[in-house]
């Protein structure tokens, strides 16, 4: 008996290691446990095909993250991204702490790096921006009524300022700097101001001038600020969305020795600080691709589809047969993987793909309403980057739809689409970008499947 057992085990083990060696073929295959009348086999799928496209989602929301998002960048295979922040200003305190005897001095913006020191593009060239000053009061807009079917996207929970949105401003600068991008050392960056504005808010802090009582009125003197970068920039840099406009004066001491003192501004509500994004996709693939043009199929751009953060775009991912799939009757999935090659390296790389995705379900409308989970719990899958090797080997994105696929053939799934995308909050806050690998010119995307199937 313990001969017979030794024997099944030792063949089990064999047949395991057949199963492996052949898991990499292309063909769906069938390995026997045993003799012609066992009911069961295990089936490996190498590949269920995955239509995948470039869309530009609409209403991505670009306030309250946390970062003023500022810069230009090109890369030559998806064209140009610039950003440019918004805010406004708010007295922390409104008394009248400046001395009798001070006189005006200055007036600068002060920023600083966010503490990830956050850059996309090319940080060898001096970049420059320019600050003005808004003539449109900040608005927030409430999109639940205007969309189809009165469904927002799942990321907009109410009004909002969303990343295409733009507000007037002053053509004429009140300061302008020109700086090197130098990132790890970079620490902060001060912008000299128009005196003039300067002057005139010293004045009215220290006539108690109605304008400087409350921020509700000192916003209606200055309804906010607006930092543009330069057309030649290269890189797009992430500050902190925590600003400061110094008021600088002079005063003589007590002790007979001139002094310097600052009163200081800083950043109002932070939900009228947001970045508008724009993008330039002309000479490139996806020249077509715009807020009314939303979906280009990769067989119209020789297989190519890219995702980038902050401008929208997503790779969207149908997969027609796995509903079919679904249906086959006796099966049990015991694994089930998507896998997605890009292009770029993630290290010592200017333009670094996405940290991490995840997988947005929209409808067929383009709009997404939901998210895939991590299998059996509530949270989003949000799957690392892995970086390629030096042996010819993608950098990859794998995710686990192993729960996911069991709701492929529920009603609320007809019609709907993947939307494979940079993690929020990066999502809303950087604008890095993935670009699909290709072979044969078709998108190096598949959905491994491993079941059981049940004779």
């Amino acid at each position: 008996m313990r001969q017979l057992l030794r024997f099944k085990y030792t063949f089990l083990t064999f047949s395991s290691l057949i199963i492996i060696t052949l898991g990499s073929c292309d063909k769906d295959m069938s390995v026997s446990l045993g003799n012609t009348n066992e009911n069961f086999g295990i089936t490996v799928v190498d590949s269920i095909t995955v239509n995948a496209s470039t869309f530009q989602m609409s209403n991505l929301p670009s306030a309250t993250t946390g970062t003023i998002l500022l810069g230009k960048t090109s890369q030559e295979e998806t064209g140009s991204v610039k950003s440019t922040s918004y805010f406004k200003l708010a007295f922390t305190n409104f008394t009248n702490d400046i001395p009798n005897d001070a006189v005006f001095d200055s007036i600068n913006l002060v920023i600083k790096p966010r503490t990830n020191r956050y850059f996309y593009g090319d940080t060898t060239v001096a970049q420059k921006i320019t600050v003005h000053r808004l003539t449109q009061e900040l608005e927030t807009k409430n999109i639940s009524s205007t969309v189809n079917g009165n469904i927002t996207p799942i990321f907009v929970t109410g009004p909002t300022i969303f990343s295409d949105q733009k507000f007037d401003y002053d053509n004429s600068p009140l300061g302008s700097l020109t700086f090197n991008p130098f990132v790890r050392s970079l620490d902060t960056l001060s912008i000299k101001l128009d005196n003039t504005l300067g002057n005139e808010i010293f004045d009215m802090i220290v006539s108690n001038n109605v304008n400087v009582a409350s921020n509700e009125a000192f916003q209606q003197y200055l309804k906010g600020l607006v930092i543009v970068p330069d057309d030649q920039n290269t890189v797009i840099l992430g500050f902190s969305d925590t600003v400061a406009v110094n008021i600088n004066y002079s005063y003589i001491g007590n002790d007979g020795f001139n002094k310097h003192g600052v009163k200081s501004i800083t950043t109002g509500d932070r939900t009228f600080q947001f970045n508008n994004i724009e993008y330039d996709r002309a000479n490139t693939p996806f020249a077509a691709l715009n807020a009314s043009n939303k979906e280009i199929k990769s067989s119209q751009t020789n297989g190519q589809v890219f995702l980038q953060a902050g401008t929208g775009v997503v790779a969207k991912l149908d997969i027609p047969a796995l509903k079919e799939f679904m249906n086959e009757p006796n099966i049990s999935i015991n694994k089930a993987q998507l896998i997605v090659e890009t292009t770029g390296e993630f290290f010592f790389n200017p333009f670094p793909n996405p940290s991490s995705v995840m997988l947005l379900i929209a409808n067929d409308n383009g709009i997404p309403f939901s998210y895939v989970p991590t299998p059996f719990s509530s949270t989003i899958q949000q799957v690392p980057y892995i970086n390629g090797n030096s042996m010819g080997r993608n950098a990859r994105y794998v995710f686990d739809l192993i729960e996911y696929i069991n709701t492929v053939n529920n009603v609320e799934s007809y019609n709907t689409s993947l939307f494979l995308t940079s993690s929020t909050p990066n999502l809303f806050s950087t604008a890095n970008m993935a670009l699909i690998a290709t072979e044969n010119n078709l998108p190096k995307i598949k959905l491994n499947i491993v079941y059981t199937k049940f004779k």
